[in-house]
């Protein structure tokens, strides 16, 4: 029989007997290896991120998982298998990723989007193809949506007199559920309840257990609504309940004195159609310069007397520097006021150490509430 016959003689007898068996390889660096290497460790690789307990907004999504590459003391290549269940036991697995080749230094995933408001477990591990790494493990949590609910219009409310024309306003703090910053409250105070015809709102941080508003002056005997919201840079309330108040009606000012009499203002009156002139002569007509903010408001005064009959008054003020109390009124020292709330300074740089300087200068509007018509400034 000749070598070639012999040799398919035996290739058929192979066969017969159960076909070829391919042996696998001992050898650390071939495709396949006859079970575990031994010797070769491959160490658990840290989670890096999110790490335990971490909890995530909705709109920090998709999550991305990060591990510190493990180590090895083998010469295989090591790849990774990424895992998030719902359950510590893994159960209920949401994610699975396996295969996952080595970044430098670090391994990322990017999961698909998870169901909010709910705890995670996730673990990760490395391999060799031969030899499987240890497991590291944390959990990490998905808020619910952040939502903030509409404040309380608490104080004043069911058409109340308040005893002033600047009332506080109090809202009851809004309920909030999931990651909700910290809070601020919008407030709108209007004449009308379709808020069209705002008369004073802001904006002020949450207080504790209520947030208050201060309002600006408002008209007085009159009937105001209010209303308020609460949000944070991402989240933002409906508006709360309407209610409304009454202001204390304000004494009627005294009528304006009948022209001419009084006031000590001469030859200066016939200057009342150039106001700048005017102020500069009456302030020349003065005993001594204005030294300070009670000398300043002779000046004043006697401005407004003699633009008596143009509606000129004094302007109220009961905050802040350069006031003089006269007749039952804090006033402001250097300002002149009209019906319309519009205010003009006739005293540059008042009060002591000052220029007390004559002036006109339009000082812009304010409410009209705050004019009161010229007294004589003879009266004491």
């Amino acid at each position: 029989m000749t070598p070639r016959v012999l040799k398919l003689t035996c290739g058929l007898l192979l066969l017969a007997l159960g076909g070829c068996q391919t042996s696998k390889s001992s050898s650390p660096t071939a495709p396949t290896v006859a079970g575990p290497i031994p010797g070769v460790t491959i160490s658990a690789p840290v989670l890096l991120q999110p790490s335990q307990g971490f909890k995530f907004k909705e709109s920090e999504q998709p999550i991305k998982l990060v591990v510190q590459n493990a180590t090895t003391n083998g010469v295989r290549a090591l790849s990774y298998t990424f895992e998030v269940a719902a359950d510590t036991a893994f159960n209920t697995k949401v994610f699975s990723r396996s295969s996952v080749p080595p970044g430098d230094g670090k391994t990322t995933v990017t999961l698909d989007r998870l169901e909010i408001g709910r705890t995670y477990y996730w673990r990760a591990w490395a391999e060799d193809g031969a030899n499987t790494g240890a497991t590291s493990t944390a959990g990490f949590e998905i808020y619910p949506k952040a939502s903030v609910g509409a404040p309380t219009a608490a104080s004043p409310a069911n058409n109340e007199q308040v005893a002033t024309v600047t009332p506080t306003i109090i809202a009851g703090n809004a309920v909030t559920a999931g990651p909700v910053g910290f809070l601020s409250y919008e407030f709108q105070v209007a004449t009308n309840q379709a808020f069209t015809a705002l008369v004073a709102a802001g904006i002020v941080n949450e207080g504790s257990g209520h947030t208050a508003f201060n309002s600006s002056p408002l008209a007085g005997g009159t009937t105001f609504f209010w209303r308020v919201r609460a949000g944070d840079s991402e989240s933002i309330s409906a508006w709360s309940n309407v209610q409304t108040f009454r202001t204390t009606p304000t004494a009627p000012p005294p009528p304006p004195p009948p022209p001419g009499g009084g006031g000590g203002t001469g030859s200066c009156d016939a200057l009342v159609d150039q106001p700048e002139q005017l102020v500069k002569c009456i302030h020349a007509s003065m005993p001594s310069p204005p030294r300070n903010e009670v000398e300043a408001f002779e000046v004043t005064k006697r401005v407004a007397w003699a633009l008596r009959n143009k509606g000129g008054g004094l302007l109220i003020k009961n905050g802040g520097e350069n006031i003089v109390s006269w007749q039952g009124y804090s006033f402001s020292a250097s300002r002149v006021c009209f019906p319309d709330g519009h205010i003009y300074k006739v005293i540059s740089d008042a009060g002591p150490g000052g220029a007390n300087g004559p002036t006109w200068s339009d000082n812009d509007f304010v409410d009209r509430a705050l004019y009161v018509p010229a007294i004589d400034p003879s009266k004491r």
